[in-house]
């Protein structure tokens, strides 16, 4: 029985600072840490998920920003403006929209920074399992066994630790 022949692995200095310079990186500038562990595939989801939710808290302080200047006029006595966006909607109407504008504004900036604190979280985490030791003394062995007994197979998994 030919027994296939295990990949050799290379010992590598540890470097117990890599997951603080990582988060420190990202925190610095987004998507830096993950360009400094080398996961290049996840800087263009951190600015896209960023750019998305402050392109939505820009376009709502912009509809809130319209719709309270809309109602002040309003309360100075004037009745109809030129502003195509809210001039045809009631006084009851735009405190709706501008409590709707106001609390989309403040989801979005929540969830901006959301990503903004998971994209440090995943530098940390992601150079910290860098540094996960795999090698051949810790194995998972998946096993399909025949009990000839109930005569049914048995899904068996075997975890073993060499010293």
């Amino acid at each position: 029985m030919v027994q296939p022949e295990m990949p050799k692995l290379t010992a590598q200095a540890l470097n117990p600072l890599a997951p603080a310079k990582a988060a420190f990186y990202s925190a610095i500038v987004p998507g830096l840490g993950q360009y400094y562990n080398k996961s290049y595939w996840k800087i263009p989801l951190v600015y896209g998920g960023m750019g998305t939710s402050l392109y939505f808290y820009i376009d709502n302080q912009r509809a809130y920003t319209r719709a309270r200047d809309e109602y002040k006029l309003r309360l100075r006595g004037i009745e109809r403006t030129d502003n195509p966006k809210v001039g045809s909607y009631t006084q009851d109407q735009l405190v709706t929209v501008q409590r709707n504008a106001q609390r989309n504004r403040d989801l979005s900036l929540f969830i901006t920074i959301g990503l903004y604190i998971l994209n440090i979280v995943d530098a940390n985490v992601d150079a910290h399992l860098q540094q996960f030791n795999v090698d051949e003394d810790l194995s998972f062995k998946p096993n399909l066994e025949y009990n000839p007994q109930i005569n049914q197979h048995h899904f068996n998994v075997n975890v073993s630790y060499r010293f």
